[in-house]
């Protein structure tokens, strides 16, 4: 089974290129999905971090804007909350792979946004990272709910910048062209790891 790591700092259109491959008939774990599990109502997540960062719930599920405020731009602050979130999150995965070797499935996506800046491509087989020019980055981003420059710019400072991503990839997708484009290059990477499987990391 070719595991393919899919990976991009916030607003190059991760989620959408998944979404593609998904259409493709290749099964994705969203890491970004299960957090939202794990943080809703009743979701595994929520009395564990709500103990370490009280008053970050609301109506019983974590609210994640406060949630941020309270880790952005503080490294030991993210740690805690990983060390919560990540075991969960890895028992999830399995199960995913699970489900997959039970399907005899051929290849599957990892979407994980930190990827790269946890060692996590040392379990895949292929790196694929996507990409948008800068300013259209920021804008997409900033379109959003409760989204501000002083919020963006730490969560860049969390992440791998964009031009140090790319050149760590096996394949770049480019999202600045529309989606056209993006499906052409997602095709273009599955015949290619068809045709010509990894040997591995």
């Amino acid at each position: 089974m070719i595991v393919i790591g899919l990976t991009g700092s916030i607003g190059m259109g991760k989620s959408t290129t998944a979404q593609m491959f998904e259409e493709r008939g290749v099964p994705v774990y969203d890491a970004d999905a299960e957090v939202r599990a794990l943080y809703t109502r009743g979701g595994a997540a929520v009395d564990p971090i709500e103990a370490v960062f009280p008053g970050v719930t609301r109506d019983g599920s974590i609210d994640r804007g406060l949630l941020g405020d309270r880790v952005l731009g503080k490294p030991e602050a993210l740690e805690r909350l990983n060390q919560i979130v990540w075991p969960m999150m890895g028992a999830a995965r399995q199960a995913f792979f699970q489900r997959a070797r039970d399907n005899d499935t051929p290849m599957v996506v990892l979407d994980v946004p930190l990827l790269l800046e946890t060692g996590g491509e040392k379990n895949v087989d292929a790196v694929v990272v996507v990409s948008a020019p800068a300013a259209l980055q920021r804008e997409r981003v900033l379109a959003r709910p409760g989204m501000t420059e002083a919020k963006l710019d730490a969560i860049l400072a969390a992440q791998m910048p964009d031009e140090e991503k790319r050149g760590r990839a096996d394949f770049v997708i480019h999202t600045g062209n529309g989606l056209q484009s993006a499906r052409d290059q997602v095709d273009n990477i599955l015949t290619t790891l068809r045709s010509s499987p990894p040997a591995g990391r």
